[in-house]
């Protein structure tokens, strides 16, 4: 009676399809410099960049409406740099008033 027993591997373990394919799927998965990983924290990378995208596009627009506002009319532009810069003409006095601290 032989010390050693054989352990009965199954065919598909054999075939060397199989064991291609599966290499293949781990070099893919993990070893490639672009693995799964890489991959979706480009993604990732991709989908933040595209947030970032959407939220300048739409300040753009904004702002450039708001220009279109103040080049339209010269009370609108004069009201804006008080309120906004704090400008005043050469015979007032500008108070400005601010909120106290809240504790």
């Amino acid at each position: 009676m032989s010390r050693f027993k054989f352990i009965k591997v199954p065919a598909f373990l054999k075939n060397k399809f199989f064991i291609a394919f599966t290499a293949f799927v781990i070099w893919i998965s993990f070893l490639d410099k672009t693995n799964l990983m890489s991959q979706y924290q480009f993604q990732s990378e991709v989908n933040k960049l595209e947030d970032q995208k959407a939220f300048f596009i739409q300040e753009i627009k904004q702002t450039r409406e708001e220009q279109q506002e103040l080049l339209s009319s010269p009370e609108k532009l004069e009201k804006f740099a008080r309120e906004k810069y704090y400008m005043k003409k050469d015979n007032e006095d500008l108070f400005i008033i601010t909120p106290a601290p809240q504790q």
